[in-house]
């Protein structure tokens, strides 16, 4: 019995899109620990490109697709903006002679505002324990944590 083949040349779809027919948006998921939904939402603001679709309207990813969301997930993880990470996108697309002082003045810029924010953990937490001490002390009537919030 003869099999059908196809001759070469004849697939509607190009070089780069038989690549992308091997990644679904759930394998993509899988592979790289981010949400479906989360990658949607990452090709609507435009840090993914929108993938072509397969003649059944899957969305299909490559490689490519999964570097480049790995990087958007550790830049996220690391706390940066979506408008830090489409910079740091567009700077890693740069030669890295080019590009490595912004990138610098970037993160320096993301630190210091880390830095302000644990400042501001570490003073919450010592109003936070300073009210759950003299709510067990029973230095005051009432509740010195609502009084602390009623202060605020």
């Amino acid at each position: 019995m003869l099999k059908p083949v196809a001759a070469t040349g004849s697939s509607p779809y190009s070089e780069r899109e038989c690549e992308l027919a091997e990644i679904r948006i759930g394998d993509l998921s899988h592979r790289t620990g981010c949400n479906i939904e989360t990658i949607r939402y990452y090709e609507r603001v435009g840090l993914l490109p929108q993938p072509p679709r397969s003649p059944s309207r899957y969305r299909l990813y490559d490689s490519d697709d999964v570097r480049r969301l790995m990087f958007v997930r550790r830049s996220r993880e690391l706390g940066f903006s979506l408008d830090e990470v489409r910079t740091l996108l567009a700077l890693s697309a740069k030669s890295e002679q080019e590009t490595c002082s912004e990138v610098r003045e970037l993160a320096a810029h993301h630190l210091e505002d880390i830095r302000a924010k644990i400042a501001d953990l570490r003073a919450m937490e010592r109003v936070l324990a300073d009210a759950v001490r003299r709510c067990n002390a029973g230095e005051t009537p009432g509740c010195p944590l609502i009084d602390s919030l009623n202060a605020a």
